[in-house]
């Protein structure tokens, strides 16, 4: 049985790249859908700061361990510059999410924490300005958790954009050699 995945075999290599970058939009795209769904519909009931904690914590445990799979796949991978692409248009959705649920929380058990109270889409509007830079100051953080939170989103985001991208440049070239030496280089 073949993976519906894969490229196909017949019609050449630019055809097979169509298709392998097709399924990558397709898939980055329906992951996303999902993770915002999930945002919205998951029970987010802690009303602890320790919970916001854990969220965060956790979730940005399992970024690293899943984005370090996400690599070793790259190297490995016939199309490495797309399955790179595909690595950071997933891990991007979950790195932003996962903020975006530690604000909401953190709103919810101290409700001073923030300038206005923050529903799922507010704390999501925050992340976004936050992640982006463009910080437009109608919703700001007020407590120590909040800006400590913030700043550690900033930090994350830096890293998330240049110590990753450098690490799947890095997985891609990886690729493209290994590829050299066993077969086809990609287009």
């Amino acid at each position: 049985m073949s993976d519906p995945a894969a490229p196909p075999r017949e019609g050449g290599g630019l055809r097979a790249h169509r298709w392998s970058a097709a399924m990558v939009l397709v898939r980055s795209l329906l992951l996303t859908v999902g993770l915002v769904i999930a945002y919205y519909l998951l029970p987010m009931d802690s009303h602890s700061t320790l919970g916001a904690t854990a969220v965060l914590v956790g979730g940005l445990l399992a970024v690293a361990v899943v984005f370090a799979w996400e690599v070793a796949v790259v190297t490995k991978s016939p199309y490495p510059r797309l399955k790179a692409v595909e690595a950071l248009a997933s891990t991007l959705p979950v790195f932003l999410l996962l903020f975006a649920s530690a604000y909401y929380l953190l709103a919810r058990a101290d409700p001073t924490s923030f300038t206005e109270h923050l529903t799922r889409t507010d704390a999501l509007y925050f992340t976004l300005t936050t992640f982006t830079t463009v910080g437009y100051g109608d919703i700001t953080a007020r407590s120590q958790a909040g800006r400590v939170l913030a700043m550690l989103q900033m930090a994350g985001g830096l890293l998330l954009v240049g110590v990753a991208a450098r690490v799947l440049t890095t997985a891609i070239q990886t690729g493209l050699r290994q590829q050299r030496r066993d077969g086809p280089v990609e287009r």
